[in-house]
């Protein structure tokens, strides 16, 4: 048991780690309803992980919460996203649409629903 346990504890060490392309910048931690992500942005990519657990998560169930991340962060709209529920890479359209939020500081935020297709999305500083 406690070789599975040191097995369990060094596979988690790395589950926060950025891909190839996004390992030299830093992550924006930010909260979206129930999903903890590191956001990273470099040009017009974007990187969100997952940092928190959830039961059975799906990337259908994840992904909304993933692309509020990337948008806010990014200050761009997502035009592709692909990846899983733990991790989500994004193309960005970077048409000046949005503030993006600063980086390097960690964010709370709430999803307002104002009608099923559409929701607002308001982050606070942690």
């Amino acid at each position: 048991m406690k070789k599975l346990t040191a097995v369990m504890a060094i596979g988690l060490l790395g589950c926060d780690a950025p891909g190839l392309e996004f390992r030299d910048v830093p992550a924006t931690r930010i909260h979206v309803a129930r999903s903890t992500f590191d956001v990273r942005i470099k040009g017009k990519r974007a990187e969100a992980i997952r940092l928190n657990a959830e039961n059975a998560p799906r990337l259908a169930a994840v992904a909304p919460r993933g692309v509020y991340a990337i948008e806010k962060v990014s200050g761009c709209r997502v035009r592709k996203l692909v990846g899983d529920a733990a991790v989500m890479q994004a193309w960005l359209d970077c048409g000046g649409w949005l503030e993006p939020l600063p980086r390097d500081v960690e964010f709370e935020c709430s999803i307002d629903v104002i009608y099923d297709s559409f929701a607002d999305l308001t982050c606070e500083p942690v």
